[in-house]
């Protein structure tokens, strides 16, 4: 298991970037856990200790291609579906005092509305899903798309 640390700053100067360089980390690897603290100091910050394993390619066999979602158009179902799914990340963010893209990204959000998996398993099909994240939120969300 491997560490890396991340720094998310909140001025406008530096979010966009921290939370793109975060982002891009979290589809690239398998996190196994994580901790967070915010840091009031001079410059105030989230400071997130990723705890995971990188995703391994085999030379002789292609990579399973994982599911993404693109800025597609979303019909009145999937646009339900986002919404809801938006709702539960924000209060399950409240819960855990945790950023919402910890909780999931808006694109693995749409990704989620648009692919629409009917059991928890099937998560690990979408870009940015792994192990940590179908465990503890999975049941979650498929009872959201089986409600919505």
């Amino acid at each position: 298991m491997k560490t890396k640390i991340f720094k998310i700053r909140l001025s406008e100067e530096f979010i966009y970037n921290d939370q793109k360089t975060l982002d891009h980390f979290l589809q690239e690897n398998n996190i196994l856990k994580y901790e967070t603290a915010f840091v009031k100091d001079d410059e105030n910050y989230w400071s997130v200790i990723l705890y995971y394993e990188e995703l391994k390619v085999q030379f002789n066999e292609p990579k399973s291609e994982k599911y993404s979602a693109e800025q597609e158009q979303l019909n009145i179902d999937e646009i339900k579906i986002l919404d809801s799914l938006k709702l539960w990340r924000s209060e399950k963010a409240k819960e855990k005092s945790l950023p919402v893209y910890l909780i999931a990204t808006n694109k693995e959000l749409l990704s989620i509305a648009k692919y629409k998996p009917i059991k928890k398993e099937e998560l690990l099909d979408i870009k940015g899903f792994g192990k940590y994240k179908i465990e503890n939120y999975g049941e979650e969300i498929i009872e959201i798309l089986e409600t919505v």
